[in-house]
């Protein structure tokens, strides 16, 4: 362990676990802007603790009890915390680039400027969370729960987000450029001004989602469910929907000019129509747009058959 000012960690701890039954008799734990690289805390309880702008590079926090605690500015960086639970933690401008979050619970966090870059999330769960302006750029994030949260100027540049979960989750003015997102779920969730340009989102569930101006350029989006969906604008050029589904879809001025949209399925004149197609545009039936009314170009015909 290395420390900058000696601290009896354990006397802290022993007086914060009375402090938490009766403030009468104890003391809460207060590590403000201390430094604490590599230190082994495993499995403690800091609930309603106070870390701000404390500094635990390398740690070892995993399954530490972080509920409730304050951690605005605090430096976690490759921090092990496999299994800690943040659960209404203030992560205000902390930092926890290429920390080990797997399993952790960030639920109804409060995290304005926080830094997850290159930060390991696999099976996290950050349910009803609050993130403004946050940094996710290349985190691993598969199979993590990110339902009903709200995101905010948050940026997921080149992240991987296979089967993660977005259900009724908020994403407004948010960068999910190059991310890999294949079977993501953003099922009735809202998508508002964000980028996923060049994502890979095959197989991705927007089912009953509301989709408004988004840029899916270059996106392959095969397989990919938009059931029941309400698209509002948006750039597809270049997108590929293969295999898509759109039963039930609102298509209301989405761009497919230039997009691929042989194959994709239950598509019907009206949602052609309302959407915008050109010569560029590529048919469910194989055939080249704009499309046109009777013309039967919404049945689909996959590559390769006649």
């Amino acid at each position: 362990m290395t420390a900058t000012t000696p601290v009896p960690i354990e006397t802290i701890l022993s007086a914060h676990q009375l402090w938490l039954a009766n403030p009468a008799h104890g003391r809460q734990a207060n590590f403000q802007g201390m430094t604490f690289n590599d230190l082994d805390l495993r499995g403690a309880s800091l609930t309603r603790s106070n870390l701000s702008g404390a500094t635990m590079l390398d740690a070892n926090l995993s399954g530490v009890d972080f509920t409730g605690a304050r951690l605005d500015r605090a430096d976690l960086q490759r921090a092990n915390l496999v299994n800690a639970d943040f659960t209404e933690a203030d992560l205000t401008d902390a930092v926890l680039s290429a920390a080990w979050l797997t399993n952790a619970n960030l639920s109804e966090i409060v995290a304005t400027g926080t830094v997850f870059k290159k930060a390991r999330l696999e099976r996290a769960r950050m349910l009803d969370a609050s993130v403004q302006e946050g940094n996710f750029r290349e985190a691993l994030a598969s199979r993590a729960s990110f339902n009903q949260s709200r995101f905010y100027q948050t940026d997921f540049t080149e992240s991987e987000l296979g089967l993660a979960v977005f259900y009724h989750a908020r994403l407004q003015h948010c960068r999910l450029r190059d991310a890999s997102a294949v079977g993501t779920n953003f099922g009735g969730s809202k998508l508002d001004h964000c980028d996923f340009a060049r994502a890979q989102l095959s197989s991705a569930k927007f089912t009953r989602s509301e989709v408004v101006e988004c840029i899916f350029r270059d996106a392959d989006l095969e397989a990919a469910e938009f059931r029941d969906a309400r698209v509002r604008g948006g750039d597809f050029n270049r997108a590929v929907f293969t295999g898509a589904r759109f039963a039930g879809a609102q298509l209301l001025a989405a761009d497919f000019r230039g997009a691929n949209l042989q194959g994709a399925r239950e598509l019907t004149a009206e949602q052609l129509l309302q959407a915008r197609t050109d010569e560029s545009t590529t048919l469910p039936n194989g055939n080249h747009g704009p499309y046109l009314k009777n013309s039967g170009a919404e049945k689909p015909r996959l590559a390769g058959t006649f």
